[in-house]
């Protein structure tokens, strides 16, 4: 009872001051602009009619907590505001009435005889924003490191307002790549066979070295000016919608870099985890499932820092959600995105995020959220997945996860020649055995490396036999496949262990005077030595996703998969009986046969007669020519078939 007397005083003290901040408001035409010392930021730097999200502004400025705040705008109103342990901040809750007009409003700042204004746009939603689709199973995403793409704009290289300068030379610096530079080559990723790009950050990173990555955020409302601008990013999902290409954002809610600017003057103390000294994460992601495991541990989990360079958010601060809510959304609206790929995803606070994507999905319920959930163990990983049946009742409502464990298991079969028990194939057929553990295998997202993996050519020796087996893989199986860029020709270090820095290599023909370029075709002809096998390991991914394109039933078709101990594997996409599909469709049946053995094998169709059975012609997708499979086929060693039947 006492507690519910001092939340109805709270109110009415709230309310008072806000309608005496109304009567008090002067008017905003006689009002002078604020200067950039007196309100140095207000975010989101705007907003939309006709949102789902509620609007609160973060508002910085010397004092500005001591300040009282009315907005000027049709159907506008300040419902609250709130003072944050900094007196340099102050949150400003705006209703957004149903006679709210889009234009400019004014909010308008006062204290004693002080006033002063800055304008506020609210702007119309463009039609059918909240209905757009996402990434899906249907797309083939081409994952690219943008500073080592392409060079678009070279004056951008090293800015006035950022630390790090330009120095190609450095694997671990700045290199130039820019948005420009992918909007360049845009045609090529889609003739490529792409229909979705993934580039790694490319927001503000002002770290003093190794900012080119872009994971440790300097400024969450600011494309970083080495890429480009706000506009030049709008533009580049405009210009890739029209090559029918969709875009994804890499963000990261987890942490920011130790240059962001508010680590200057946090909001409250608690908007970071902090410790009486570094304390990083311990990285065991199943604290955060274990009903066993301790307090110390999980907090450690999900407070820890990931490195010294990046702060730890605090997601149970409300500000500090909402902020990150408000964010995410106000980039899918300004821009037109089509996704978002979630950085270090369980080292989160699993609740508060769980509200985040409730947040955007609710906002967009056909958008796709991919979450790095970095886990080997099935069950671990299914955790992360929304909608699965957790015991703890935990849902994440992350619509898409990673499939790191098919991932290593690709990885590993394609270096054993020679398998013993469990190993070679056997490790691709027994993680595609798990897909019961998950609550939608059509939301996983198939990959074979990553801006974190070695370059697969160099775990492969260099194998181009073994290159187009995973790419045949990763073409086929269940999912929404990824490709990191320069893998469709091989790229290597040459290293036999892991360099970030060198892994994350220069597109050759992407910079001024460089003597290869990959772009076009007749560069991939020309090209020798370590990028001899450049132009067909390209031709055979752009026959085969070119083809997955209008494939349908690799799409949303189902998987039925034979065990072999001879280190081959085979497996059938196919519609059930109940789709009623198959007669309508020139690929209403795939088949894919993997040898991954040195020696040619014959395929043992007897074995596959449950589905097989009355198949007579398919087509071999990568030649285009007709085979009857009711006579023996031999598959040469180290390689891969695909037939498609028209059934």
């Amino acid at each position: 009872m006492i507690m519910r007397k001092l939340q109805i005083a709270a109110a009415i003290v709230a309310l008072s001051g806000a309608l005496a901040a109304c009567k008090s408001a002067p008017d905003p035409s006689i009002v002078p602009d604020a200067t950039p010392q007196q309100i140095v930021r207000v975010e989101p730097p705007s907003w939309w009619i006709g949102m789902k999200m509620p609007l609160q502004l973060m508002v910085q400025g010397p004092s500005i907590g001591d300040y009282a705040v009315s907005i000027e705008g049709s159907g506008l109103s300040v419902q609250e505001t709130r003072k944050a342990e900094s007196p340099n901040y102050l949150f400003v809750d705006i209703k957004i009435g149903k006679t709210a007009k889009p234009g400019t409003a004014w909010l308008v700042f006062t204290k004693g005889e002080t006033s002063f204004k800055v304008p506020y746009e609210l702007a119309a939603r463009e039609k059918g924003s909240a209905q757009r689709k996402g990434f899906t199973t249907a797309d083939f995403i081409y994952l690219i490191c943008p500073d080592r793409f392409a060079n678009g704009d070279p004056l951008n290289d090293s800015t006035d307002d950022t630390a790090e300068k330009a120095n190609r030379s450095e694997p671990f610096g700045r290199h130039g790549g820019d948005l420009q530079g992918i909007i360049d080559h845009l045609d090529y990723i889609a003739d490529l066979g792409a229909t979705a790009i993934w580039c790694t950050p490319l927001l503000m990173d002002n770290q003093a070295e190794e900012s080119y990555h872009g994971y440790a955020c300097g400024d969450y409302y600011q494309i970083d000016p080495r890429f480009g601008t706000n506009e030049l990013f709008k533009e580049y999902v405009s210009k890739a919608r029209e090559k029918g290409l969709k875009i994804i954002m890499d963000i990261v809610t987890n942490h920011c870099g130790t240059a962001h600017w508010w680590m200057q003057d946090l909001p409250f103390r608690d908007w970071i985890h902090q410790f009486p000294e570094y304390t990083g994460s311990n990285f065991t992601f199943s604290t955060l499932m274990d009903p066993n495991a301790s307090d110390y541990d999980r907090n450690i989990m999900e407070s820890g820092w990931f490195v010294p360079a990046m702060p730890d958010m605090n997601l149970d601060n409300p500000f500090v959600l909402r902020y990150f809510q408000q964010w995410a959304i106000w980039w899918a609206e300004y821009s037109g995105l089509d996704g978002f790929r979630v950085d270090t995803y369980p080292y989160n606070e699993k609740e508060p995020m769980s509200r985040w994507c409730e947040a955007v999905m609710r906002e967009y319920p056909d958008f796709n959220i991919v979450g790095e959930c970095w886990d080997s163990q099935f069950d671990q990983l299914a955790y992360w997945q929304g909608g699965h049946p957790n015991a703890d009742g935990f849902d994440s409502h992350l619509p898409s996860i990673m499939d790191f464990p098919l991932q290593e298991a690709i990885m590993a079969a394609m270096g054993e020649n020679y398998p013993q028990w469990g190993q070679g194939m056997f490790r691709v057929y027994n993680a595609l055995a798990h897909d019961a553990t998950y609550a939608d295998v059509s939301k996983m997202l198939v990959f074979l490396s990553n801006h974190d993996h070695y370059r697969i050519a160099d775990a492969w020796n260099h194998d181009p036999a073994k290159m187009k087996i995973a790419y045949t893989l990763l073409a086929t199986v269940r999912g929404i496949p990824q490709l990191f860029y320069g893998d469709e020709m091989m790229f290597a270090t040459g290293k036999d262990y892991k360099s970030d820095g060198e892994l994350r290599m220069d597109f050759p023909g992407g910079w001024p005077g460089d003597a290869v370029d990959l772009f076009t075709d007749a560069g991939r002809k020309a090209a020798s030595g370590e990028y001899a096998d450049a132009a067909a390991l390209h031709d055979y991914v752009r026959t085969l996703f070119q083809w997955r394109k209008d494939c349908e039933v690799l799409h949303t078709g189902r998987t039925k998969h034979f065990l072999s101990r001879d280190n081959t594997y085979a497996y059938f996409r196919y519609f059930d009986s109940t789709s009623g599909k198959e007669a309508d469709l020139s690929c209403g049946m795939v088949f894919v046969y993997v040898n991954n053995s040195p020696e040619d094998k014959t395929i043992p169709w007897a074995n596959y007669a449950e589905i097989a059975a009355g198949l007579t012609e398919g087509t071999d997708v990568l030649t285009g020519a007709r085979v009857d499979v009711r006579q023996p086929l031999l598959v040469p060693a180290s390689s891969a078939l695909v037939l498609a039947f028209s059934r």
